[in-house]
């Protein structure tokens, strides 16, 4: 079934100008925003957002007793499914967990073989590479060649194979501390980042945009948010011999904890409020200082996922819109409040709910989305 593919987005009706509005290979880097004339002004919620482009309904040999299933995508093509419950209840004899993979964006799938279906909690987590299923109390189950075979790792410790998969940097859990992956455990990098809480550390790949140049990656960057409110972050060009700490301005309201996020060559800091609902604040890393981004016209709450170009994508009550040039717009996505929004690692969107999946391919604001969903006998 195929319906009108989402609009060419334009200025007047977008704060985001998309050159053009061709689609190409969704991972090039896009154009930068045009900035905003001086008359245009937000725009209120679109009377009904536009139908995805595509729908891709499949009816799997699974009993209907299954509840509906876990979805993951690691990119465009590549995905999981994973039933791990009936009528509510954990796998049992007579109700094995069952595992599925896509290699076409969901156009089919194919049954593989659960290593452990039976167990009382049955997780399904992807990354780049690594397909790694938790089964309470038995342990992990770790495929690195897309499922045909699995290693078991007892405990509740994550895997070797899918903490690699993680980023050289990360926080190790049980201390706090900046660690750095070695190959085979995290080890606490030579000098800690002077700052009283940590809450998000990540090193940037690839060619980073400042604001003053182009900064090559291997910054390692650091931030927290305190009980009393004060927030702090830190960066690192020496692989953490060596710190700096950089000042985080204060936005209106209380943060409760402090998100790094990296898009086509940007990094941002999102601000959860302590409530979890309320409108995150957001800061742009730019000529190599913390700039806060003041938002017209934005919802009382949302989620947002930065895009590249100056752009951040928001689910909100509103529905779906875009943070640009400091101010907010609705976009007529065909997202409600109820989905989850992530950027995968190759430029797409998806955004899923109980009910399906949505992939979202294009540069920035213009996408096709496509629904994904998953029918049992």
């Amino acid at each position: 079934m195929f319906v009108r593919r989402t609009r060419c987005l334009v200025l007047s009706a977008l704060v985001v100008a998309l050159a053009g509005c061709s689609i190409g290979d969704v991972r090039r880097t896009p154009p930068a925003p045009v900035p905003t004339p001086p008359s245009a002004t937000p725009t209120g919620p679109p009377s009904s957002p536009e139908p995805v482009a595509e729908i891709r309904n499949t009816r799997l040999a699974v009993p209907e007793r299954y509840d509906p299933p876990h979805v993951e995508f690691i990119d465009a093509n590549q995905g999981y499914a994973l039933f791990g419950a009936c009528d509510g209840q954990p796998p049992g004899p007579d109700c094995r967990a069952l595992l599925f993979a896509t290699r076409d964006g969901g156009r089919s799938w194919q049954r593989l073989r659960h290593p452990k279906p039976v167990a009382d909690n049955q997780q399904l987590y992807v990354a780049p590479g690594v397909l790694a299923l938790w089964a309470e109390p038995h342990g992990w189950w770790t495929s690195t060649d897309r499922g045909k075979t699995f290693r078991h790792s007892k405990g509740e410790t994550p895997p070797p194979q899918w903490q690699a998969a993680q980023g050289r940097f990360q926080l190790i859990e049980d201390s706090g501390k900046v660690g750095v992956w070695d190959g085979n455990a995290l080890r606490p990098v030579p000098t800690q980042p002077p700052l009283p809480v940590l809450n998000t550390v990540m090193q940037t790949d690839g060619k980073m945009m400042t604001g003053d140049g182009t900064v090559y990656g291997g910054l390692v960057v650091a931030a927290g948010a305190s009980e009393d409110g004060r927030l702090h972050a830190a960066t690192s060009w020496d692989e953490g011999r060596s710190w700096q700490r950089i000042p985080v301005p204060a936005p209106e309201g209380e943060v409760g904890i402090l998100r790094l996020h990296a898009a086509s060559g940007e990094l941002w800091l999102i601000g959860e409020r302590p409530d979890r609902t309320g409108f995150p604040a957001l800061w742009r890393f730019r000529a190599r200082d913390w700039q806060l981004v003041s938002v017209q016209g934005h919802p009382e709450s949302g989620r947002a996922v930065p895009l590249g170009a100056g752009v951040v994508a928001v689910v909100s009550p509103r529905g779906a819109g875009a943070i640009a040039e400091d101010r907010y717009v609705d976009l007529p996505w065909p997202l409600t409040n109820e989905h989850y929004l992530r950027l995968l690692p190759d430029g797409t969107l998806v955004a899923g709910t109980s009910a399906g999946v949505l992939l979202g391919t294009g540069q920035i604001a213009d996408r096709t989305w496509t629904a994904v969903t998953l029918e049992t006998d």
